[in-house]
């Protein structure tokens, strides 16, 4: 897992890359996040970059100890005046290594499922390394639906991603990209055509 921090690093770049040519109007563009904007996903995601272990611990305690409010506090913290203020606030914890007390491994699930979470609405494609979102998604499969994984999503199927030797699980096949793959464990819809093979319509429709 020494390699986390890099990628992590390199995707948070490549967001503020992407983002630096969207128009300020196409930031409330629904995302794929139920709830949030695009603005909303990007300050959610400098949220995540600041936080620290302890800080952590006081906001879930300020919030009642509501995961769904603590994540909405650190929004509204983060969502700056204008997208161009969210961006800069991005681009400024590009290289943090600092997480909330959870597997190393979230941290790609974060910023792989909210980079697409961002740049689907937004017609924007990313070619992500394959090794990497098959970290994420191995740990999205063990880990529960309530707990921000897709263990129960997965249950009954056998996964095939297209551009990996890999199968993950038993049962009726889905085949499609890692990426689609971990979206769909995530919870996120699939484009038509996307994911394919007999479990396909009930993971897709997650």
């Amino acid at each position: 897992m020494n390699s986390v921090w890099p990628v992590v690093h390199d995707e948070r770049r490549a967001l503020v890359a992407d983002l630096q040519s969207v128009p300020s109007d196409r930031w409330s563009t629904p995302s794929l996040c139920p709830g949030w904007d695009v603005h909303d996903v990007v300050a959610h995601l400098v949220d995540d970059a600041k936080t620290t272990r302890l800080g952590f611990i006081r906001h879930f305690a300020a919030a009642g100890f509501d995961f769904d409010r603590c994540n909405d506090d650190g929004l509204s913290r983060e969502r700056g005046e204008t997208p161009a203020v969210t961006l800069a606030r991005l681009e400024a914890v590009i290289d943090r290594t600092t997480s909330a007390p959870a597997p190393l491994a979230t941290r790609l699930v974060e910023v792989f499922v909210h980079g697409e979470d961002i740049r689907r609405p937004l017609g924007i494609a990313r070619r992500y390394p394959v090794d990497d979102v098959l970290t994420a998604l191995r740990h999205q499969l063990k880990t529960k639906v309530g707990h921000g994984g897709g263990r129960e999503r997965a249950d009954g199927l056998v996964l095939v991603p297209a551009d990996a030797a890999d199968r993950f699980g038993a049962g009726a096949e889905v085949r499609g990209s890692s990426i689609a793959l971990l979206l769909a464990v995530s919870g996120r819809p699939a484009h038509d055509g996307e994911l394919s093979g007999p479990g396909a319509l009930r993971l897709g429709v997650s």
